[in-house]
């Protein structure tokens, strides 16, 4: 059977760090196949993805992707937890993947895997060193990080590890591996010349967040410099003919709107709403008319802004605590965005070695076809999003493209 490699990615949008990894993980895996696990057009960080998911999968195609497969939007607008298990759940599903890599700032993956190890099991000491740290007042992310540095009793090597974004994806990544007992090798690929963060260009080297400024400020002159030729072909595209999202931003208006209707009870009950912070985003909704401020009038010590903004995509796209619970406990569907020739096989090699797999080629069959009432929700929740996605483009803001769009194939990116 063919060796296949499963990377997890937003590609938002796909330059040469990710070309970087995608050939350094094949160089370490010695896989045949590359099938890319991808967030739709709503991404992690609380934000949109600057372009829609059907130009996306034609960029990793065109740079090596076999398969491209979408994270439901449950999962890819969830904290880096769910994020993560939803994502390693799809590829376990498949039955086929031997491998995952991932991008880490971390020198070593055993330094991931140590945190991970605490993480996954959780020892009476550590969560008493945690219990410690929030009883500061101190966020979740930085009191766990400060509980960790203590418990390993290593500060030198365990400082600002949690700082990495891509590092607490990575452990994410492997705590999940161990909660699942999946099979899948890890592999971790360091992040060379710029980090997540980093807003400059070293050589031909920079980040998604550095490029998609550069989008904003028209630089195209150093866009092509840090994106593969077809990726800045197809940006270029989609920039000509409105059909971008820059931010969450565009929303603005949309989500104080939601929220100002929304009752006090209503937004408790969104995802990663806690301790009264329900009271302090219905009166932030009900003074404010930017996102900007809202975000400021809410964000505190204990709440970080990327939280408060995944809060805020949480009730631009109706995800409530119930659903975000009802994901946790099942296997997303496999829904196909594109594929090269190889990939085509793959597909094949996956149906036969996983006849019962839930896997989607067609939206509108799936939905007439499927008694999985779970799965058939977050489909719908799925083509709501990218319904509500194109109201951002300057233009064309058609709806069901869902429907509508095909999957890709090589050929529609020689076009």
């Amino acid at each position: 059977m063919s060796r296949v490699l499963g990377i997890i990615a937003e590609y938002n949008p796909f330059h040469n760090g990710h070309l970087y990894h995608i050939r350094e993980s094949l160089g370490q895996s010695g896989a045949e196949y590359v099938v890319c696990v991808i967030s739709g057009n709503f991404v992690q960080r609380g934000n949109t993805s600057i372009i829609n998911k059907w130009v996306k999968t034609k960029m990793a195609i065109a740079n090596g992707a076999d398969l491209v497969i979408e994270l439901p939007a449950i999962y890819s607008t969830s904290s880096a937890e769910n994020f993560a298990e939803g994502a390693i759940k799809l590829l376990d599903s498949l039955g086929v993947v031997d491998s995952i890599s991932f991008g880490m700032e971390a020198k070593d993956l055993a330094t991931l895997n140590n945190i991970a190890n605490v993480l996954y099991q959780e020892p009476k000491e550590y969560v008493t060193m945690l219990s410690h740290e929030l009883g500061k007042g101190l966020s979740f992310p930085k009191a766990r990080e400060n509980a960790l540095m203590v418990y390993l009793n290593d500060i030198k090597r365990y400082a600002n590890v949690l700082a990495g974004a891509n590092n607490i994806l990575g452990i994410e990544y492997l705590k999940t591996l161990k909660k699942l007992k999946s099979p899948l090798i890890p592999i971790g690929i360091r992040r060379e010349k710029v980090f997540y963060n980093d807003e400059i260009i070293v050589d031909d080297f920079a980040s998604a967040t550095a490029i998609r400024k550069m989008i904003v400020t028209k630089q195209f002159d150093d866009i092509r410099k840090v994106v593969p030729p077809s990726s800045y072909l197809l940006l270029g595209q989609e920039l000509k003919k409105g059909h971008y999202v820059l931010d969450l931003s565009k929303f603005q208006k949309e989500i104080i709107y939601i929220l100002r209707k929304m009752t006090v009870e209503e937004i408790k009950n969104l995802p990663d709403v806690s301790e009264g912070l329900e009271n302090v985003i219905k009166e932030a909704a009900d003074s404010c008319n930017n996102i900007i401020d809202l975000v400021n009038m809410i964000k505190s010590k204990r709440y970080t802004q990327t939280r408060i903004q995944r809060i805020l995509t949480y009730a631009l796209l109706g995800i409530d605590q119930k659903a975000m619970e009802t994901s946790r406990k099942i296997i997303p569907y496999t829904r196909i965005l594109g594929y090269s020739r190889k990939g085509k096989q793959l597909i094949s090699e996956i149906v036969s070695h996983n006849p019962k797999i839930n896997m989607i080629t067609s939206t509108k069959q799936f939905l007439e076809n499927t008694k999985n009432k779970t799965l058939k929700d977050m489909l719908l929740l799925d083509i709501y999003a990218t319904n509500v996605y194109t109201l951002g483009y300057e233009r064309d803001s058609w709806a069901n493209l869902d429907f509508t769009n095909k999957i890709v194939t090589i050929d529609d990116i020689k076009e």
